[in-house]
Formats: structure tokens, C-alpha cells, sequence
């Protein structure tokens, strides 16, 4: 696709859209006056002229719809418009307002609207994220991984400035934690509000994404110049806040693009965006901290995520089908003065009250989670890991810089290892799903979704394998390579397992996915933000092997989650409210 058409769906090709009145980064429909005919659904039009809605009526109706249609002749045929609706299919088009215009149904007058519903003009629309190319689908993939991890980073770059926080605002160790643990709460509690937004037609991704990460640079300023303790964790928590969409929204970016059989791969390459974070930001913030103190680290994260911002505000194009359709049908209503034009997804935002709003955003994350037990025992799962992940910020200073006299800089090397193990999972992962996951699709592109926690069957038991390793051989006359190697098991776990526990609960809850990944979101939040605050005084109090062991034994008590889910889940979800029960 050529460079003028990735520029024009970013948010400064529609800044300049905007400047020059549409003279600029024309679409196809602003350049041909006839061009915007392919657009209309002649199929799903007559469904909402007969019934009220796009949706095909039922037996009992499809007679009755057949009588409401009249006989037009077309000066155009549908192969012409690029799609493979039937030719010889033609119908009467009346100007009294009693039959619709697009499709020549009679619309009722009952339960009938009079629309035109635009949609992508066939299989092949390039406008259509799946039907991007290759080359473009893996650029915007790593624009996602690159902005995933410009903020995930933050979490873990800031705990090499512990001691400098402590010396400046004269606080204990704990508190001084609060700063990395109120950035992770912050973007737990984030998502709440930016993923249910970033689905409403109106506003997309593209807008969430460039307008919270323009604050979340901006906010790295007064966190760094802060004045007092108070005033550095209010506004760590208002970063980790506003840092929350791409960490909650870009598994639905990747979505967006890839079709169901092929999103696993996308997922995992994001996947490695989010762990390459947490293990970097030690190693990056290490070396700062150690040579111009605690302050620097923070000026790091906001040139970094500068460059970030700068870099996606030219050239992230917008990835939501809904938003596209949305933005294209305003286009011609505006072309054509035609005002029964509609998208279906301004129908579906039409049947959205306020407190379907708040009920999606506030209400349904924390409630799918408390009562559907295959997401509460996931997302507890997840919650385990993740806390254990934030445990290692803690764990590593007293293991490699009091035990084997690293500095700060060479501590954060020593994260490295957690990254080669995700690293080594991904490769395996990659081969398990182009062997054997790919052939289990049906014709519909559709999987059952057990087949999904395979992996996690496998990482399971690397939870407690990686604990015992590290807790028993982190003594000072082993050499410290064996540790890291025992932490290196963490990350596949890790990796598997969130690899494992998403595309199920995408899979099995697909109306409410949304929901389900803003609760699963603010449940390992809950656990990345509180492990650490009690991890420094379980180490010391408990000794390093007893403290990971303690850890390891919860590693195995979770160990049947996915099997029983894998043995039982079809039962659990044909007795579910919410979850699909069809595959």
C-alpha cells in the first residue's frame, strides 16, 4: 500500500485532512463522484427497511421478505463494485419514501427503517484492517510493541532510584516501593475507562492512544521535578493511568488486523513487547541511576516515550473497523447530502444508553470476574504471575547486589535471563501453533476454546521448577549464572501462560471481551501492585530459599487450573449466562 495511505489514517494525516478541507490525502470516494455506490449493502439495507435491523430475518420471514422486494434494473452489476452478491438479483427503486432506495424493499412501517447502510464494498476492501498487507499488518504490529513497551518500561525503570527516593524524601524502603506499586495500579484501574472507549465508533484507537500518551510524556516532568513525596506518587499513579491503553487496548489492536487463526502470532510478538519492559527497565534505569541518581531514570521514560509519541503520531494508522466504516460513511453523507446513510456501527452506538455505558466500563469487568469461575480462576492466575513478576524488582537487589556484589547497572543485566526464556517460549510457541493449533479451525474460523490453554498446561509447571531453582541456588558459593538460569524458566511460564489465558477467555467470551481483559487487567494489577510491598520483608524474614519456596508451593496449588478448565470448560460454558456455547 503506498506510503500516502498508511500517513492518511494517522492522527497527522487527519490533522492535514483537516487543514486543507480534504484537498490532501484524498480518499477514493472524495476523487470519483460515482465511487461511493460500492459502498452500499443493497443486502443488509433491505433487512433494516424490513425488520429494523441488519441482521437476516428468520424463516418464518425470509417469504415475506422476498414478496416486500420489487424489480429494479441496475445500471451497474455487483461484480463491477468488487464483491460477489448475487447478478442477477434486481429490484425496483421507488422515490416515494414507501420502498428503500438501496435495495428496493418495502420498508415497514412498523418495525422498518428507511437506511442505506455502508459497509466495506467486499472481501478484498483495502480499506478493511484484515485485508492489509503483510508488510503493513508487521509495521503497525511493531508501532503497537514499540509503544507497549515505551510504557511498560516504567514500571521497572524506576525501582534502580529506590535508595536515591528514599535519601531525597527521607522515607523507608516500603515507601518508597508505593512508586513503582501506584504505577501499576494506575494502569489497572486505567482500562476501566479506555477500552470500552476505544470501541465507541465515534473515537477509535488512534485518539485514545496518541492523546494519553501526549500526557503521559508530558506528566514525566513534574514526576521528576517533584517537590515533595506526595506530589511523586500522585503523579506516578497518574502516568501508570494514563499509560494504560496500549497495555489494555493493543491485544485489540493486533485483533483488528489479524484474522482468528493468525492472531496468536500477533499476540505473542506484542506479548514479547510487554516482558522486554519489566526486564529492560532495570538494566536501562540501572546504569542512570547509578551515575546521575533517581531523577534520571524518570527523564529517560519521557524521552523514550517522546520519541514514541512523535513517531506514532505520523504514522499509526487507525485500526478499528468500526471507527473506519464510521468515518466513511460521515464522508458521504457530507459528499452526497444523503442523510440516510448509516454504518451499522452508529446502529449499535444508537442502542447505547448511558447506563449501558457505565454498566460496560465500571460494572460488567468486575462482575464477569466474580461469577464466571472460568474467569476468576484465570484471572487469578495471571494475578499470580504477574505479582510474582514485580516480586524479582525486589528479590534481585538482595540476591545479586548484597550477595554477589553487582552494581546497579550489572543487577539489571541480570533480568536478561527472564527475557531469553520468553524468548525461547515464543519460538516454541510459534512452531506448537503453526503445526498443530492452525488445523483446528473450522471452516468459520472459529476454535473451541480449550484447545487454546495447551500451553498453559505446559507453563504451569514451570512456576514452580523456575522458584525452587532460584530460591536454593542463589548462595554465594554458586556462581550467579545459576540463578538467572532458574529465572530464565520464569519468563517461558510467564510467556505461555498469558499466551494460553487471553485467546481463551477472547475465545469464549467474544461479546464481552472488552470486559473480560479490563477485569483480567485490573486483577493482576491488584497483585502486581501489592507483591511488592511485602516482598523485601518476606525475603529477609523467611531466607531466600524459604521465601521462593513459599512462592513455589502456590505456583503448584494453581497448577490444575488449566487442565481442569481444559477437561471441563465446554460444561462450565453451556451452563454460562455470558460465554459462548457454540463451536
Amino acid at each position: 500500500m503506498p506510503v500516502g495511505h498508511l500517513i492518511r489514517d494517522t492522527a497527522f494525516g487527519q490533522i492535514v485532512r483537516l487543514i486543507t478541507k480534504n484537498r490532501v490525502f484524498q480518499y477514493p470516494e472524495e476523487q470519483d463522484p460515482e465511487y461511493w455506490k460500492k459502498y452500499l449493502n443493497e443486502e443488509k439495507s433491505g433487512y433494516i427497511a424490513h425488520h429494523g435491523h441488519t441482521e437476516p430475518p428468520d424463516d418464518d420471514s425470509q417469504e415475506t421478505l422476498q414478496n416486500a422486494r420489487g424489480v429494479r434494473t441496475r445500471d451497474e452489476h455487483p461484480q463491477e463494485r468488487g464483491d460477489s452478491r448475487d447478478s442477477t438479483q434486481t429490484d425496483t427503486t421507488f422515490t416515494d419514501g414507501t420502498y428503500n432506495e438501496a435495495s428496493g424493499v418495502r420498508v415497514d412501517q412498523e418495525k422498518g427503517r428507511d437506511k442505506n447502510v455502508i459497509d466495506w464494498y467486499g472481501p478484498n476492501d483495502p480499506e478493511n484492517p484484515k485485508n492489509w498487507s503483510t508488510p503493513k499488518k508487521f509495521f503497525v504490529t511493531g508501532e503497537i510493541v514499540f509503544l507497549t513497551f515505551s510504557i511498560y518500561i516504567g514500571s521497572a525503570i524506576y525501582t534502580p532510584g529506590l535508595m536515591g527516593v528514599m535519601q531525597t524524601f527521607g522515607v523507608s524502603q516500603v515507601a518508597a516501593t508505593l512508586g513503582l506499586t501506584l504505577f501499576v495500579a494506575g494502569y489497572g484501574f486505567g482500562p476501566l475507562l479506555w477500552s470500552p472507549m476505544s470501541e465507541i465508533p465515534q473515537f477509535g484507537r488512534n485518539p485514545i492512544y496518541i492523546a494519553t500518551l501526549l500526557v503521559f510524556v508530558l506528566f514525566q516532568i513534574p514526576t521528576a521535578l517533584a517537590t515533595n513525596f506526595g506530589m511523586l506518587l500522585a503523579f506516578r499513579f497518574l502516568t501508570g493511568f494514563f499509560g494504560s491503553p496500549a497495555l489494555a487496548t493493543g491485544g485489540a489492536t493486533i485483533a483488528d488486523m489479524y484474522k482468528p487463526s493468525k492472531q496468536a502470532y500477533g499476540l505473542s510478538i506484542w506479548g514479547i513487547g510487554a516482558v522486554c519492559g519489566p526486564c529492560l527497565g532495570p538494566l536501562v534505569g540501572g546504569f542512570a541511576a547509578q551515575a546521575e541518581g533517581w531523577t534520571w531514570t524518570i527523564w529517560e521514560l519521557m524521552w523514550l516515550s517522546g520519541f514514541c509519541w512523535v513517531f506514532l503520531f505520523f504514522l499509526l494508522p487507525e485500526t478499528s473497523s468500526a471507527n473506519i466504516l464510521y468515518r466513511r460513511t460521515q464522508r458521504l453523507r457530507k459528499l452526497t447530502g444523503n442523510d440516510k446513510l448509516i454504518c451499522e456501527p452508529e446502529l449499535m452506538a444508537e442502542q447505547m444508553t448511558g447506563k449501558d455505558i457505565v454498566q460496560m466500563t465500571l460494572v460488567r469487568p468486575i462482575s464477569l470476574t466474580f461469577t464466571e469461575p472460568m474467569v476468576f480462576f484465570l484471572n487469578l492466575y495471571i494475578a499470580l504471575i504477574y505479582g510474582l513478576l514485580y516480586i524479582w524488582f525486589e528479590s534481585f537487589p538482595l540476591i545479586f547486589v548484597e550477595l554477589y556484589g553487582f552494581n546497579l547497572g550489572q543487577e539489571g543485566l541480570a533480568f536478561l535471563g527472564i527475557l531469553v526464556g520468553a524468548l525461547i517460549a515464543m519460538v516454541c510457541l510459534f512452531a506448537y501453533l503453526h503445526f498443530y493449533q492452525e488445523k483446528q479451525f473450522n471452516s468459520n474460523g472459529e476454535i473451541k476454546p480449550e484447545i487454546r490453554l495447551q500451553p498453559a498446561m505446559i507453563g504451569s509447571f514451570f512456576v514452580p521448577i523456575c522458584l525452587f531453582w532460584f530460591g536454593w541456588s542463589s548462595r554465594s558459593d554458586i556462581h550467579w549464572i545459576v540463578p538467572i538460569i532458574g529465572s530464565s524458566m520464569f519468563g517461558i511460564a510467564a510467556f505461555l501462560l498469558f499466551q494460553a489465558v487471553l485467546p481463551y477467555l477472547s475465545d469464549a467470551y467474544p461479546a464481552y471481551t472488552a470486559s473480560v481483559f479490563a477485569g483480567n487487567d485490573l486483577f493482576r494489577s491488584a497483585f502486581g501492585a501489592g507483591f511488592p510491598l511485602f516482598a523485601n520483608a518476606m525475603y529477609v524474614n523467611l531466607g531466600i530459599n524459604w521465601a521462593s519456596s513459599l512462592l513455589a508451593f502456590l505456583g503448584i496449588a494453581f497448577i490444575p487450573i488449566p487442565f481442569v478448565l481444559y477437561k471441563y470448560g465446554e460444561r462450565l460454558r453451556k451452563r454460562s449466562k455470558h460465554a459462548k456455547k457454540d463451536f
